[in-house]
């Protein structure tokens, strides 16, 4: 057994089969054990010379089980190490890149457009004056829109407010600049609204266009082409009378899809009170105006059919653009 017993250990290669001999000489059921429990049963003159050669067994094998282990544990250590190695010289694992969310993709469509049109584009806080954001572009006091319930006021004793759309960037440019003016003004606008259609945070795209002799037909042109380049070639746009304070006439644009017609902006001629604002003689200048919502013309694009999606950071969503 003891021959046995060698052979097994030098042949073991891990602690796993090394436990396994182990258990089979020392374990409750193991073949020492089972002899160390037989010594009963021999002659009692017997019993010390056989018990003595069996415990010898025992204890040698438990210190060759040991030895085993040191050796084995070793070559284990060096076998993960082994497997753990990095080369340092190898590139490093590539993390994924992300992309430009689509609301900035749609928005910098829209101003590629407008750009190829000859437009500038301008910009203004967000945090701006009651003067700007309503006085100037000749919203009255009773307006429902200058309602808290409407606007975000950071100080409606000192008359700061969230801007509701980028128009006063309008009020701005034409009291920086004199005429001819050909401007667009994106950025992010603030309302008191939430629900599938409304954000209290969204984006706008604002354009103006201040010249002599500018007429209702430059604008309808100008947005018959952003719609066609936007949506596509074979797209039908209709100008349906509306109203708005600082536009006479106003209308809403609808572009066609499939078989009826969606709203995608407001517009109209330049209101001569805002120019009068701005100290433009309206009697010389006239101009037009048109503003979007960049997260609904996403919407009709793709077919996105809740404006809250763009905001709830939902990978499933944001990969597929």
């Amino acid at each position: 057994m003891e021959d046995e017993i060698s052979q097994k250990l030098e042949n073991a290669n891990s602690l796993k089969e090394l436990q396994d001999i182990r258990v089979e000489y020392l374990g409750k059921k193991g073949k020492i054990t089972t002899l160390l429990k037989n010594l009963k049963n021999l002659p009692r003159d017997q019993k010390p010379i056989y018990g003595k050669k069996i415990n010898e067994l025992k204890d040698k094998l438990e210190k060759e089980i040991e030895k085993h282990r040191s050796r084995l544990e070793e070559i284990e250590e060096n076998r993960r190490l082994e497997q753990e190695r990095v080369d340092i010289t190898l590139f490093g694992a590539r993390r994924s890149i992300g992309h430009r969310h689509l609301v900035s993709m749609v928005m910098e469509e829209i101003e590629d457009i407008f750009i190829s049109l000859g437009y500038e584009i301008a910009e203004g806080p967000e945090a701006e004056t009651e003067h700007n954001n309503f006085d100037a572009l000749n919203t009255p006091e009773w307006h429902p829109a200058r309602d808290e319930h409407d606007t975000f006021y950071i100080s409606r004793k000192d008359g700061i407010l969230l801007r509701s759309h980028t128009s006063p960037v309008q009020i701005r440019t034409m009291l920086s600049k004199s005429p001819p003016i050909k401007i667009i003004a994106p950025g992010k606008v603030y309302r008191r609204d939430y629900d599938a259609t409304h954000l209290p945070m969204f984006h706008q795209v604002e354009g103006l266009l201040v010249d002599r002799k500018v007429s209702v037909a430059h604008l309808k042109a100008t947005l018959d082409f952003f719609a066609k380049k936007m949506f596509g070639p074979e797209r039908k746009t209709k100008f349906v009378p509306s109203f708005f304070p600082f536009t006479e006439p106003s209308f809403e644009v609808y572009v066609s899809f499939g078989d009826g017609w969606l709203e995608i902006l407001g517009a109209g001629m330049v209101d001569p009170n805002v120019f009068k604002a701005v100290g433009y003689d309206p009697e010389e200048w006239t101009g037009f105006a048109f503003g979007m919502g960049v997260e609904r013309i996403a919407m009709l694009k793709y077919g996105i059919d809740d404006i809250r999606m763009f905001v709830r950071n939902d990978l499933r969503f944001v990969r597929q653009f």
